[in-house]
C-alpha cells in the first residue's frame, strides 16, 4: 500500500520510524498517567492489584479484538510469524519467562514500566534499561547467544496446533472468548469511565501498530517487518543505534522507544510529577542491575517482554505467546513469594 500513498522522499523503513514515535508518544502518555504495568497487577499493593489488573484486561481484551478484526479483514497475515513457528522452543520460553518475571519484581518494573518511568527522571529506571539493552543483545548476538541457540533446540512440534485460531469454532470464537473473559474480569474492578477509555486506547495501539507496519507501510519492493508494541527488540535496536547509527538505520522499534520516552516525559512535566530519582545505596544498586540482566536475557529467551509477548503477542493467538505470559507472570509471583520472606528496605518504582 506504502507505494499509493505518494511519498517520495521517504523510505518505508524511514516512515516506519515517525509511526513508531507517534504510537510511542501515545503509549508514554497514557502509561504514565495510568502507571500502567502488569507487575502492579501481580504484585503490587494489594490494594492496587486488581485496578492495575483490570486495567490491563481492558487493553488486552482491546488488542486482541483488534487485531483479529483486522486479521480477518485481510489487512495483516501472522503466516510465517516468529510467534507461530511450528516447532515450539518450550524450554527458552519458560526459562526466559520465569527469569524475566523475576526481574521485573527485582527492579519493580517492567521493560515499558521502566521506559516510562525514565521518561519521569528516574535514573533507576534508566540504569536498568542500559543493562536490560546490553544484556538483551549479548543474548541475540553476543556471548550469551550459545545460551539463546541452545535452549531454541529444545522444542516441541506443534504444527498447526501453535495457533489457538486451529482451534474448533477458529479465530473468532477464541478471540472472543479471550476477550470476553478479559473484560468479565475487568467489570469486577469496577473502573472509572476515564480509566476504561485509557485501557482501551492502550490496547488500540496494539492493531493500530500491525496494521500500520503490516498494511499501510506495506512496500513489496522495499518490505519492513511487521511489528507491535514491544519493548525487548526495540530497546537493543536503540542502544545498537546510538553507537553505530552511521551504518544502521532507525526503524519502527526506535521510534517506538523515543516515543515513549518522550510522551512519558511530556505527561509528567505538565503534571508536576516529572522528578529526577536514583539509587539510595549499593546493595539496591546491585538488587536492580541483576535484575535488568534477568530481564535482558529473559525477555529474549521468551520472545518477548509482558508487552511485546504479552499485549502484543497474545492477540495474534500463538500458544508461544500465551506461554511466555504465564511463565513471567509465575516468575514474578514466585520471586515476589520470596522476597516476602524478608524484609524491604528499597523504595518502589510505583
Amino acid at each position: 500500500m506504502f507505494e499509493s500513498l505518494g511519498f517520495e522522499t521517504l523510505t518505508p523503513r524511514e516512515a516506519s520510524v515517525i509511526l513508531g514515535l507517534a504510537i510511542g508518544l501515545l503509549f508514554g502518555i497514557l502509561a504514565e498517567a495510568t502507571r500502567f504495568c502488569l507487575r502492579r497487577g501481580l504484585v503490587g499493593p494489594k490494594a492496587e492489584r486488581r485496578p492495575a489488573l483490570a486495567l490491563w484486561a481492558i487493553a488486552l481484551a482491546t488488542a486482541i479484538i483488534g487485531t483479529q478484526a483486522a486479521t480477518a479483514a485481510g489487512w495483516i497475515s501472522f503466516d510465517g510469524h516468529r510467534l507461530l513457528t511450528p516447532d515450539l522452543p518450550y524450554a527458552a520460553i519458560i526459562l526466559g519467562g520465569l527469569a524475566f518475571g523475576i526481574g521485573m519484581v527485582l527492579t519493580r518494573g517492567c521493560a515499558s514500566r521502566l521506559t516510562v518511568l525514565t521518561g519521569t527522571g528516574n535514573l533507576r529506571a534508566l540504569t536498568v534499561l542500559t543493562v536490560f539493552a546490553i544484556a538483551a543483545h549479548a543474548t541475540m548476538k553476543g556471548l550469551l547467544a550459545p545460551l539463546r541457540t541452545g535452549l531454541g533446540e529444545i522444542t516441541l512440534p506443534m504444527g498447526d496446533a501453535i495457533s489457538l485460531a486451529n482451534l474448533p469454532g477458529g479465530a473468532p470464537l477464541v478471540a472472543g472468548l479471550l476477550a470476553a473473559a478479559a473484560l468479565a474480569f475487568a467489570l469486577r474492578a469496577r473502573l472509572a469511565p476515564r480509566q476504561w477509555l485509557a485501557g482501551i486506547a492502550i490496547g488500540a495501539l496494539v492493531p493500530l501498530a500491525w496494521v500500520g507496519t503490516g498494511f499501510v507501510l506495506l512496500d513489496e519492493f522495499d518490505p519492513i517487518v511487521m511489528e507491535s508494541l514491544s519493548f525487548t527488540s526495540p530497546l537493543t535496536e536503540t542502544l545498537f543505534w546510538a553507537i553505530a547509527s552511521s551504518s544502521v538505520a532507525a526503524g519502527f522499534g526506535i521510534g517506538l522507544f523515543g516515543g515513549a520516552i518522550a510522551g512519558a516525559a511530556l505527561s509528567s512535566l505538565t503534571t508536576g510529577r516529572f522528578k529526577w530519582q536514583s539509587f539510595v545505596s549499593p546493595r539496591e544498586t546491585g538488587r536492580y542491575l541483576a535484575g535488568g540482566v534477568l530481564m535482558g536475557v529473559g525477555g529474549v529467551l521468551a520472545g518477548g517482554c509482558t508487552i511485546g509477548a504479552g499485549l502484543a503477542g497474545v492477540p495474534t493467538l500463538s500458544v508461544a505467546a500465551v506461554l511466555a505470559l504465564a511463565a513471567i507472570a509465575l516468575g514474578a509471583v514466585l520471586a515476589d513469594k520470596a522476597l516476602a520472606l524478608k524484609p524491604q528496605t528499597t523504595p518502589a518504582f510505583g
